[in-house]
């Protein structure tokens, strides 16, 4: 077969490359490139069969339109988030029972022994049922929704997402690449700040890392949950009521979305200021996933590391809550001394000192963030856990809680600062103590004004 001469080829490939507008002159070179390349390709090769190729072509065209590609990729993670609520419920309260039994015979093992009562709510109050509430929270999700997100990355989806979420980030003046590590911040911000390595360029990284922490891990996803389900959906039962907490879930990760491009765009254009570059993302084919292999790998290589390094840090977190929680400052405890502290700052954020409290304290780790706060409520020396969910919307409502209290708590949730486990590893990812701090005290910041704007505005205007 004749095949037309490389040389006029190129020559016209120089042609249009001088034509081309100097904004955006990289990405129409290497379009310009790959149209060459393509049209050499048809006239000198031959298919028998293109059913596979032409299947991903057809795909791809609906997948990453401009139409179609971000409503997809929202019903595609409300569909997740929906199979993780429907499933996690189920396991989480298994679990608890489960660990209820057990923490049953510890205590019956002390109580044979004649340990000394501090020791045992040291020992079974504190340290076990704190972890045991992160256990029984977190893995559950975890289970469900990493080896999801491992199947859509294994069938080549997750490409397509950092395809369409590349044009945001580069008007962002961020990397494309960080739509990746944003992606991998669902599952853990502390793995995904370790994600952000594949980005070159020093300033799009430390972009990267200061914003990462805008999007739930799963440590915040309970909460999230279970505030959406109580109060945002409580109109609904069944399927409906998963179907719209699912649906509010979806609204908070795309306002921690267009927070993320949001800051960066600002810190793109003040404090790391710089040309944004680019980089050329060749999308790979479909391939069916191998199902078994992919759910494994997923539990036990990111579940099980994840809850790993959770439970490392909210163990002694449930010791020195039961420490404060049992520590008398004259009448009270001074877990309460704390709150009622916190309590006229709190209040000006449509939250209260006990909610403040429970944040501050869950420092560690996001999960028991809702225990200590219950904790609190209830005046008892060690993280409580209450039966079933009517139960724990009164003792909510008992103490003031309106929808405005369980936005501004998500809200609080969805931008407050990094886990400890997350700034351990910007540190080391950084080297820098200033820019660790910066990754504490801006999404501080931004929690404290959103709540604040938000408490302010829906006051006003006579909505509570």
């Amino acid at each position: 077969m004749p095949v037309a001469d490389p040389s006029n080829r190129f020559d016209r490939l120089m042609t249009e490359a001088k034509s081309l507008a100097p904004d955006n002159v990289r990405e129409q070179i290497v379009a310009a490139i790959f149209q060459t390349s393509a049209e050499l390709y048809r006239e000198c090769v031959n298919h028998t069969k293109s059913v596979k190729r032409d299947r991903t072509e057809q795909i791809d065209r609906i997948v990453t339109s401009k139409r179609w590609g971000f409503p997809i990729m929202l019903a595609l993670l409300a569909a997740v988030l929906y199979m993780t609520i429907a499933g996690a419920n189920v396991f989480s309260d298994s679990l608890a029972r489960l660990f209820g039994t057990i923490e049953t015979y510890l205590t019956m093992a002390f109580q044979a022994i004649h340990a000394p009562d501090w020791l045992h709510g040291l020992i079974v109050l504190g340290l076990y049922r704190g972890t045991a509430w992160v256990v029984s929270v977190m893995l559950p999700p975890m289970a469900i929704f990493f080896p999801v997100f491992a199947l859509l990355e294994n069938y080549g989806y997750l490409p397509r997402v950092a395809f369409n979420m590349d044009r945001l980030f580069q008007k962002a003046g961020a990397h494309g690449k960080q739509s990746l590590t944003m992606a991998m911040g669902f599952g853990c911000n502390a793995a995904a700040i370790m994600s952000t390595r594949i980005i070159e360029s020093p300033r799009e990284r430390m972009l990267a890392i200061l914003t990462n922490n805008f999007v739930p891990c799963n440590g915040r996803w309970p909460t999230l949950i279970l505030l959406s389900s109580l109060f945002m959906a409580a109109g609904y039962t069944g399927g409906w009521n998963t179907f719209v907490t699912a649906g509010v879930v979806v609204a908070m990760v795309l306002f921690g979305i267009v927070v993320t491009l949001t800051v960066s765009w600002v810190l793109s254009k003040t404090a790391l200021r710089g040309i944004p570059t680019h980089y050329t993302l060749e999308l790979p084919p479909y391939r069916r996933p191998k199902i078994m292999e992919t759910i494994i790998r997923a539990t036990l290589d990111k579940s099980l590391y994840v809850l790993k390094r959770a439970v490392t840090v909210a163990a002694p977190a449930g010791v020195i809550t039961w420490i404060l929680a049992n520590l008398h400052i004259g009448d009270t405890t001074a877990l309460a001394a704390f709150a009622h502290w916190l309590d006229p700052f709190a209040k000006a954020l449509g939250l209260d000192g006990y909610i403040l409290m429970a944040f501050i304290l869950g420092l560690p780790a996001n999960e028991i963030v809702v225990p200590i706060l219950l904790m609190g409520y209830l005046s008892a020396g060690a993280l409580t856990e209450v039966d079933g969910l009517h139960s724990l919307k009164q003792i909510l409502l008992d103490h003031g809680w309106t929808w405005l209290t369980a936005l501004n708590m998500m809200l609080f949730s969805l931008l407050h600062y990094p886990c400890g486990t997350t700034l351990v590893n910007i540190y080391k990812e950084t080297k820098s103590a200033k820019w660790t701090f910066v990754a504490f005290a801006l999404p501080t910041a931004i929690a404290i004004a959103v709540t604040f704007t938000t408490a302010q505005l829906v006051r006003w205007l006579g909505l509570v």
